[in-house]
């Protein structure tokens, strides 16, 4: 077996009280495609910067094997003292690399070299910045959170850029489709530690969840054998007679075991709160038309948004995303066409940009503004128990918001977004910096919220999970709404987001499958998510019936209520939830249906 590229083993680093890592490892052997994944404020960052020998760790050893070659990305790019884009890419190259290829992923990433870095977006130093890490061809690549900031096109691009790179990645990312895509193992940073899975992001969470509930197991058999031994200390004949000092010592230990275990942190689980609902119609545009100057950024884009739907708006950046958002929302009126909003709207959007977050006010403070309480809609809650719901500890309460995380600074504007009674959630880019699980929390709380949803984000999966639509930008002001998620929109569409800027050869296929979608029009047909749900919805339909059918018998028991109070709540619970399902899965198979048959008719 060849020796790896790159190898940390047995890292360990404390920052102030709190031990950070305490035993993590990393071995990187060529060609490896590795994926680093852990909670917000895990170290993940902290373990690429180890590895990039740009921080000293207290305990273990890293190795770099002679020779090799090694870039990373970080977080923020830092373009200080380079007069140009170009400059900076330029200055990343060693001697005896090609300095064409930094111009190259400079044009392929929408930048000339020629833009001066203090007027740069994120977007656009983000994209200097891989270019700059990309241009060396080094043996070994460390990429923290490269899709940040960028949009679909550039996402879709840096894909088959790194399919095509040969040295070996290690990345961190939050993008589930970009893992899915990219990985071949996994390291998980977990408390301070690593494991390592010889597969893709694809069979991480479920094995995830295998070594969770073993721990678990393993700790209740822990807990058992120390009562025994308690049990034994206390009434036991031997210790009547005199003290076994081999077993009081196992003792000792084992209650040593228990006391140093690292708990995981439990899962986020929380709920939005919620106003009285609106109207049903919510949002109409007709029409609506908003132009800069010569450049039109909508062009008479009419839709209707009802109560509960969750539309989702993407684009290349530039394309007037937020725009359009502002004008369905009613911040920005529209140049012609009108916008009506439905009666009892209450809306709540994310701050992504986090500007109204006060560096040196504690967590606590800021969910509070003060005091141990915080309201969640019309309900005070101690703000210990919101914090838990969103994967923060207790000793974190007092922590300044400015010493946390990207990641759990997007979650404490999370938190505090969903304290507000809503019935419309306006979030932009709510998924950038959330890790695994918060993500989950976010899809589950939206499953679950009754009001209506716009959400612009250039998450793929996110976007499949959640978005009963998609409205897309067509380019030159045109916008067009698709229904179902992402891949749908795939689908239907028959290519991805087109950049605004894009490659002549790239803007000709666009305009071809322009000019051909009255024909593929014609030959419009079910996604493959579509005619499979026809498949399967009769018989998960009879399942629902069954088990409603079920339930009712239960509760059919006259004396249920005072015999058992547990388990008349249990059924009552499970029947209401089977008919909600029933209802919902008869509903998804009759729009399906009258879409083939419409579909079969033209």
């Amino acid at each position: 077996m060849a020796p790896p590229l790159l190898a940390l083993q047995d890292i360990a680093l404390t920052f102030g009280a709190t031990p950070l890592l305490r035993s993590a490892s990393l071995a990187v052997g060529e060609g490896d495609r590795l994926a680093l994944v852990g909670r917000n404020g895990a170290g993940k960052s902290t373990l690429l910067r180890i590895a990039a020998g740009l921080i000293e760790a207290d305990a273990g050893t890293r190795f770099l094997q002679p020779g090799a070659t090694l870039r990373y990305l970080p977080q923020g790019a830092d373009l200080a003292g380079f007069e140009t884009t170009g400059a900076y890419v330029e200055a990343g190259l060693a001697p005896g690399d090609d300095p064409y290829r930094g111009r190259y992923l400079l044009a392929q990433l929408g930048l000339t070299g020629a833009e001066d870095p203090a007027a740069l977006s994120g977007g656009e130093a983000r994209r200097a910045a891989l270019a700059r890490a990309l241009a060396p061809n080094p043996d070994i690549l460390l990429l923290d959170e490269p899709t940040n900031h960028l949009d679909l096109p550039a996402i879709e691009w840096l894909e088959a850029e790194l399919r095509a790179y040969r040295g070996a990645l290690v990345l961190i990312s939050h993008d589930r489709r970009f893992l899915e895509r990219l990985s071949r193992a996994m390291v998980w940073l977990d408390r301070g530690e690593t494991r390592r899975l010889e597969q893709g992001f694809g069979a991480f969470e479920a094995w995830r969840d295998e070594v969770l509930a073993q721990e678990e197991a393993e700790a209740h058999k822990l807990g058992r054998k120390i009562a025994r031994e308690e049990d034994w200390v206390r009434y036991g004949v031997t210790a009547r007679r005199k003290r076994n000092v081999r077993r009081m010592a196992e003792l000792r230990a084992l209650r040593e075991k228990r006391r140093t275990r690292v708990i995981p942190t439990g899962r986020a689980s929380a709920t939005a709160a919620e106003t009285d609902g609106s109207g049903s119609l919510v949002i109409a545009a007709d029409q609506i038309t908003k132009r800069y100057g010569e450049r039109t950024i909508v062009a008479r884009f009419s839709t209707r948004i009802m109560r509960g739907d969750r539309v989702g708006i993407v684009g290349a950046n530039g394309t007037g995303k937020t725009t359009l958002l502002s004008m369905l929302t009613g911040a920005l009126a529209p140049d012609e066409g009108s916008v009506r909003l439905g009666a009892g709207l209450a809306m709540v959007a994310l701050d992504q940009s986090r500007a109204s977050l006060d560096p040196e006010r504690s967590l606590a403070d800021t969910l509070t503004g003060g005091g141990d309480m915080v309201r969640v809609g019309d309900t005070m809650r101690h703000v210990m128990g919101y914090l838990k719901e969103f994967l923060f500890l207790p000793e974190q309460a007092q922590t300044p918001v400015g010493k946390l995380s990207g990641g759990e600074q997007a979650r404490v504007m999370l938190a505090r977004a969903l304290a507000e009674p809503s019935n419309l959630l306006v979030l932009d880019e709510p998924t950038n910096d959330l890790d695994l699980e918060t993500l989950d929390l976010l899809q589950e709380l939206l499953a679950e919220y009754r009001g209506t949803v716009l959400v612009v984000s250039h998450d793929r999966d996110f976007l499949d999970r959640v978005a009963t639509s998609v409205i897309v930008s067509e380019g030159e002001g045109r916008w067009q709404e698709y229904a179902g998620g992402y891949s749908d929109m795939l689908a239907q569409r028959g290519e991805g987001v087109t950049p605004r800027s894009a490659p002549p050869a790239q803007q000709k296929r666009a305009e071809a499958s322009r000019q051909a979608a009255p024909a593929q029009e014609a030959k419009r047909k079910l996604s493959f998510a579509q005619q499979h749900a026809l498949k399967t919805l009769p018989a998960r339909i009879e399942v629902l019936a069954a088990e409603i059918a079920r339930q009712n018998a239960i509760l059919a028991d006259a004396g249920l209520y005072a015999r058992d109070r547990a388990a008349f709540d249990r059924a009552s619970a499970a029947l209401a939830k089977a008919q909600a399902d029933h209802a919902a899965a008869e509903e998804e198979w009759l729009e399906i249906a009258l879409l083939a048959e419409e579909i079969n008719a033209g």
